[in-house]
């Protein structure tokens, strides 16, 4: 009878506290059934990949760079238990030939619930409302120019797709708006959702949620003009990346109270305690909560044990990320 092949060797590295949230006991059994799992105690990084097939990041793993990638020569797959991997992988993982997968799509459905959440706050302008109370029932007018139920969504990435997704779904009436140059007219379409120009998006929608990757070609990219087109009412949300949006140009639209917003992220993250934005009683800021938090932190570990488990048998992977798509990629 012939032997068993010996599981491959995987080691786990990210931040204690979180590491005992994203892999507790249960799914590290079920890795081992997979590969030999080394405890992230055993060694310090990088050293604790010499012997790995296989590192289980997230957060709070050191960047993979060519030094230490050179420490790690049996390392041939990345299993992100997060969602971005650009503060990870850097140009040496590609040459290495190293597959990466992240487990974004279970960090999507938080985001897309929270905002989906927000959007249906927004549509009521609920903070602006709730400024004004107590002092009598708010007018019917209170939304000015802004119907409450356009949404224009920026960016058709996997949780722009799965906002709108929620938003038809949920019969609502709500009509969304897709800004998106990589998405034709029939696929916005079939979406949910009718394809426009930013500039259009920005004079229709009432709503206006974020969910474009930060690249250089958007960074700044709703800036002064854009906002300013917005209807009088209009809210801004921004659970993607703080820059992506101008913030001086934002704050003074809120300052007026003209607009609303409901920000996850902000440029700088975090403000400094004396920024105007904090002290608006028409903007919402919550500390890039939008993600997993709590116990949904476990489905970042359970995608990504899967993940494992997937490669190690020679299946597909299902978060892989290429070299040619990370440039795109949230």
């Amino acid at each position: 009878m012939t032997a068993p092949l010996p599981l491959p060797t995987a080691v786990c590295v990210m931040s204690p506290e979180v590491a005992d949230l994203v892999l507790p006991p249960d799914l590290r059994t079920l890795l081992s059934r997979s590969v030999r799992l080394l405890p992230p105690s055993d060694a310090p990084f990088p050293a604790a990949l010499a012997d790995a097939e296989i590192l289980i990041s997230g957060w709070g793993c050191p960047r993979l760079t060519a030094d230490v990638l050179a420490r790690a020569p049996g390392l041939r797959l990345v299993a992100h238990a997060a969602g971005t991997v650009k503060s990870l992988v850097t140009e040496a993982v590609w040459e290495r030939g190293i597959t990466v997968s992240s487990a974004a799509d279970a960090n999507a459905g938080p985001v897309i619930a929270h905002t989906v959440a927000v959007i249906t706050l927004a549509a009521r302008r609920t903070l602006t409302t709730a400024a004004g109370y107590p002092g009598g029932w708010p007018r019917t007018d209170a939304r000015a120019g802004a119907d409450g139920r356009t949404v224009g969504i920026i960016g058709a990435s996997r949780i722009g797709r799965g906002v709108i997704a929620e938003l038809t779904h949920a019969d609502a009436g709500y009509r969304i708006l897709l800004s998106d140059p990589y998405v034709t007219d029939e696929e916005a379409r079939l979406l949910g959702a009718r394809r426009v120009d930013l500039a259009e998006l920005c004079r229709l929608a009432s709503v206006v949620s974020v969910h474009a990757p930060l690249l250089p070609e958007t960074t700044g990219l709703l800036d002064a003009g854009l906002l300013a087109q917005l209807p009088d009412g209009g809210a801004v949300i921004n659970t993607a990346r703080g820059a992506i949006v101008d913030t001086q140009a934002l704050t003074r639209e809120c300052a007026s109270g003209r607009l609303e917003a409901y920000l996850d992220v902000t440029d700088p993250e975090p403000l400094p305690p004396d920024h105007p934005l904090l002290a608006l009683r028409n903007v919402l800021i919550t500390p890039h909560v939008a993600g997993a938090q709590g116990s949904e932190v476990r489905r970042l570990g359970q995608y990504a044990a899967a993940e494992v488990a997937r490669w190690v048998a020679g299946g597909p992977l299902h978060g892989e990320v290429t070299r040619a798509a990370l440039p795109r990629l949230a």
